[in-house]
């Protein structure tokens, strides 16, 4: 008999995974509380794969001999709590595509920040030095869906805590963990340690050949990595020391050691500036140097990556007043890096769904760098308390164009505008690629 499989959620991660189900000969069933996009809703159609949209039936949902639970749904989800009460085994999108992936060679990267970059940077070097691979996870298609519809022989997958949450087997040759810090704790019942060891089940399956990459800087990756049993081998990055295995960075030049190895390379000539971008330059390089990338191709693709969508992306210059596009912030600490890399006075567009933010952490980068706040939100009331004694210019706004009129009213030539929302978007945008398409629209609409 078809082993039964339980979807539950029709975005990226669903539809991906139900694809796949349907092709290893899965009987799929869909289940979404909302309403499914059209796109999605036409690929499960043409798949003639049963689906429910704006409903979830309790009797279909607890029939099943294992259920993928997007990663967008809590565990305090009522049918989540009867599945798992049921003792029904759940798994996330990843898990279930690393059943099917063959012999393919897998570099996974997490953390609270800068894995975006990572892992694009990281797909940049392979793809420039002729690897047949794919980027997927978090960025770009689910990785269940690459795997049922283009197969690859290696997969950089950007992960999430909440990923990594329902893993069983997952085991990836190069781990990357870039940094842990305050993030999604709504999610993990406001217990930091809940958190963190939902971000090293990425080295969890791991065994001594694979390669767990980590940042030896960062204070919680640091204070924990020894209470976890990791069993691959550890190779570090760091601007405090010399290693003698790993990357670090000494008199502005980044620093490769893996195995008899050795590379060398100004941090002028990276093509993306910035302390945080040098770390995840490091990280990015380290994975190629163990898949066995030459010097040469590392050394080139790091002076030409174009810097991502919606992360601190330059967007236009008018009157004298760059405008800046960071909308993938959606924690406090990206704002700070962000702030950390402003070097002209910054009006700041701030605000969203609020993940229990500690604000205080940017006191001082807003005492520094900051001249006004535009808070684009529908309740901003924590960012008023927090802010209003550092900042004299504070308004708010229900709209990107809203944020960008007001914005601009309060900058001189020689400022920048950055949209940096410390925030998730869900409040006024469907997600944070939509804020930042919005703001730049609005931008171009000056």
């Amino acid at each position: 008999m078809k082993k039964r499989l339980i979807i539950l959620g029709a975005g990226e991660s669903g539809v991906g995974t139900a694809l796949l189900a349907k092709q290893q000969g899965y009987d799929v069933f869909v289940s979404d509380g909302g309403k499914i996009a059209d796109i999605y809703k036409e690929e499960l159609l043409q798949a003639s794969i049963d689906f429910e949209e704006a409903m979830h039936s309790e009797e279909k949902i607890l029939n099943a001999d294992e259920v993928m639970k997007s990663p967008g749904i809590p565990e305090k989800n009522v049918f989540v709590k009867k599945i798992r009460a049921k003792g029904i085994p759940v798994l996330s999108e990843i898990e279930f595509a690393y059943r099917y992936k063959g012999d393919s060679k897998i570099v996974a990267i997490t953390g609270s920040n800068g894995k975006t970059t990572t892992t694009a940077l990281t797909w940049h070097i392979c793809r420039h030095a002729g690897l047949d691979v794919a980027m997927v996870g978090n960025i770009g298609y689910s990785f269940a869906r690459q795997v049922a519809v283009d197969p690859k022989p290696l997969y950089v997958i950007e992960i999430s805590s909440y990923q990594l949450d329902d893993i069983k087997t997952f085991r990836p040759d190069i781990a990357i963990l870039t940094n842990i810090t305050e993030d999604h704790l709504d999610r993990y019942e406001y217990n930091m340690q809940n958190y963190i060891n939902s971000k090293f089940r990425i080295a969890e399956n791991q065994q001594e050949e694979d390669v767990f990459i980590y940042n030896m800087d960062d204070e919680v990756t640091n204070q924990y990595i020894n209470s976890f049993p990791i069993k691959s081998t550890l190779y570090p990055i760091t601007m405090s020391k010399e290693l003698p295995q790993g990357a670090y960075l000494t008199n502005a030049k980044m620093n490769l050691k893996w195995k008899s190895e050795e590379m060398q390379m100004s941090v002028d000539d990276f093509a993306l500036k910035g302390k945080h971008n040098q770390y995840n330059s490091m990280a990015a390089s380290l994975a190629a140097t163990v898949l066995g990338i030459k010097k040469t191709g590392i050394r080139e693709s790091l002076q030409t990556f174009q810097s991502l969508e919606h992360r601190m992306e330059p967007v236009a210059t008018i009157k004298g007043v760059v405008f800046i596009n960071d909308s993938k912030a959606t924690n406090v600490n990206s704002t700070w890096f962000a702030l950390e890399t402003m070097d002209q006075p910054t009006i700041l567009i701030l605000g969203g769904v609020d993940k229990g933010n500690d604000y205080s952490l940017l006191n001082d980068m807003i005492k520094e760098k900051v001249k006004a706040i535009v808070c684009l939100g529908t309740d901003n009331k924590k960012i008023h308390e927090a802010f209003s004694d550092l900042v004299p210019l504070m308004t708010d706004a229900t709209t990107a164009a809203e944020a960008v009129e007001k914005a601009f009213r309060f900058a001189e030539k020689g400022d920048v505008v950055l949209l940096s929302p410390a925030c998730a978007s869900f409040d006024l945008f469907k997600n944070y690629e939509d804020r930042g398409k919005q703001f730049k629209n609005a931008v171009k609409d000056l």
